[in-house]
C-alpha cells in the first residue's frame, strides 16, 4: 500500500523578484543587461569588495592563534560594541549612559527575525506593523509570518518623482496608538526640522515603537555619520527603538551576511531585561552566530588606519555612483528625452528610481533586453562605460514609444 506524502497538498510558492534574474539568464540576446542586482557591482561586473576586507581575510586565514570555539549566544562582544559605535558614534548619549545594547545577528534579515519575535511576545498592546521604505522590503514577510497585520508604504512619489517625507507623516497621523513602525532608508527623505519635530511629537503621543533599517551605512552619502544622523533625533527625543544594522553590503561580504539588532531603552535596567529575552530567542533561532564576517568587520573598525582606509573605499564608491548618475542624466537630456530627469541625481545610494511607468519598463525588458524591476528601481553600479549608451538610448526609445501610443 503506497504511503501518502506529507507534502502532497503543498503548492509551489509564488516567485519573488528572483524570477527576473532567471528570465535574464535564459535570454540568449547578446545585448542583454541586468540592472537589478542587490549587491554593489564593480566596473568589471563583479560584486564590490572593500580592499581592506581582502587584506584582513588573508590575515585571519593565516592566524594560528585564533580560537574557533562557538560564539556566545549574544555573539562577539567586540563586534557588537564596534558596530554600535559605528551606528551612534562613540560619544553618543545612549552609549555614554549605557542604555544601548545589541545582538549579533545572522544575515540581512536576522535582526528583523529576532526583533519581530520579541515584539510578538512582549509588545502586547498592538500587533499592527507599518512598513515604510523606498521599496517593498522582504522583511515584510517576516512580520506577516509572525502573525502581525502588516501595511506597507513607499516613500517614492511616482508623480512628483521624489522621496516624499509627507507619506511618513501622513501615515503616522492616521496610525493607531501603540503600533510598530518599521522605517527603512528614511535618510533619503530630506525632512525639515519642523517635520522631524512633528514626527517625534506624534510618535511619542501615540506611543508608536520605531524599528529602523540601516542596510548599508556609508553607501548612501559617502559619510558614515551623515547616513545615520537621523537616529540622533530619536535619541534626543527620548524614544525607545530597535534598529537593524546590516554590515554585508558596505564591507562587501555578501556571502557572510552579518549584522546587529541594536536596542535603545530608557535606562540600563530595562535594556538588560530586553537583551536577556532576545538571547532566548537567539538560542531558539540560531544558537550561535557565525564569526568570520564579524571578525573581519571588528578588525577593520578597531584599527584606526584600516577604519580610515575603509571609509575612503566607501567614499570612492559613492563618488563613482554619483558620476554614473550624472552621466545617465546628461545623456538622456542630450537625446532630447521628454520629462525632467533631475530625480536621478537627487536620490542617494547604489539604487534609485528611473521614474519610468510600467509600460516603459515592459518595453525595456521585452524589446531591449534590459532587465529592471517593475517599479523601475535599478542598481546604478550595474551601469558601465560599455553599456551606458545602449541603456540611455533604450530609455529614450521607451519614453517616446509610450508617449506616442
Amino acid at each position: 500500500m503506497p504511503t501518502l506524502s506529507v507534502f502532497m497538498d503543498v503548492p509551489l510558492a509564488q516567485k519573488l523578484e528572483g524570477s527576473l534574474l532567471e528570465t535574464y539568464k535564459q535570454d540568449n540576446c547578446p545585448k542583454k543587461i541586468f540592472l537589478a542586482y542587490r549587491v554593489c557591482m564593480t566596473n568589471e561586473g563583479q560584486p564590490w569588495v572593500s580592499s581592506v576586507v581582502r587584506k584582513i581575510r588573508l590575515q585571519i586565514a593565516q592566524d594560528p592563534s585564533l580560537n574557533y570555539e562557538y560564539m556566545p549566544v549574544m555573539g562577539m562582544k567586540s563586534f557588537i560594541q564596534a558596530s554600535l559605535e559605528l551606528l551612534f558614534g562613540k560619544h553618543s548619549r545612549v552609549i555614554v549612559e549605557n542604555r544601548v545594547g545589541g545582538v549579533h545577528t545572522v544575515g540581512d534579515n536576522g535582526a528583523f527575525q529576532i526583533g519581530a519575535q520579541f515584539l510578538k511576545t512582549w509588545h502586547g498592546n498592538s500587533q499592527i506593523v507599518y512598513i515604510i521604505s523606498s521599496q517593498k522590503e522582504l522583511y515584510g514577510l517576516v512580520f506577516q509570518d509572525m502573525g502581525f497585520t502588516v501595511y506597507e508604504y513607499s516613500f517614492w512619489d511616482s508623480k512628483q518623482l521624489c522621496m516624499n517625507p509627507d507619506v511618513l507623516l501622513d501615515v503616522v497621523e492616521q496610525a493607531p496608538r501603540d503600533c510598530i513602525f518599521v522605517i527603512g532608508n528614511i535618510g533619503n527623505c530630506k525632512m525639515t526640522q519642523h517635520q522631524w519635530a512633528k514626527l517625534m511629537a506624534t510618535m511619542k503621543s501615540k506611543q508608536i515603537f520605531p524599528f529602523f533599517d540601516i542596510p548599508h551605512q556609508g553607501l548612501s552619502t559617502g559619510d558614515l555619520e551623515e547616513d545615520t544622523k537621523f537616529l540622533q533625533y530619536f535619541v534626543s527625543g527620548g524614544l525607545e527603538f530597535f534598529c537593524s544594522q546590516s554590515l554585508s553590503k558596505n564591507f562587501g561580504i555578501y556571502d557572510e551576511g552579518v549584522g546587529v539588532l541594536a536596542v535603545v531603552a530608557f535606562n540600563n535596567q530595562l535594556l538588560l531585561g530586553a537583551l536577556s529575552q532576545l538571547m532566548n530567542f537567539a538560542l531558539a533561532l540560531w544558537l550561535n552566530p557565525p564569526t568570520m564576517g564579524a571578525r573581519i568587520i571588528t578588525s577593520i573598525l578597531c584599527n584606526p588606519a584600516l577604519h580610515e582606509a575603509w571609509k575612503q573605499n566607501l567614499k570612492g564608491v559613492v563618488e563613482n555612483i554619483m558620476l554614473i548618475k550624472e552621466k545617465v542624466k546628461e545623456k538622456i537630456r542630450l537625446l532630447g528625452t521628454p520629462g525632467s530627469w533631475n530625480h536621478i541625481t537627487d536620490q542617494n545610494g547604489t539604487h534609485g528610481y528611473l521614474g519610468l511607468d510600467s509600460r516603459q519598463v515592459e518595453y525595456l525588458v521585452k524589446k531591449k533586453h534590459i532587465y529592471i524591476p517593475k517599479n523601475g528601481r535599478i542598481n546604478f553600479t550595474c551601469i558601465t562605460a560599455c553599456n551606458i549608451d545602449y541603456i540611455t538610448e533604450s530609455i529614450n526609445e521607451a519614453v517616446l514609444f509610450t508617449k506616442g501610443s
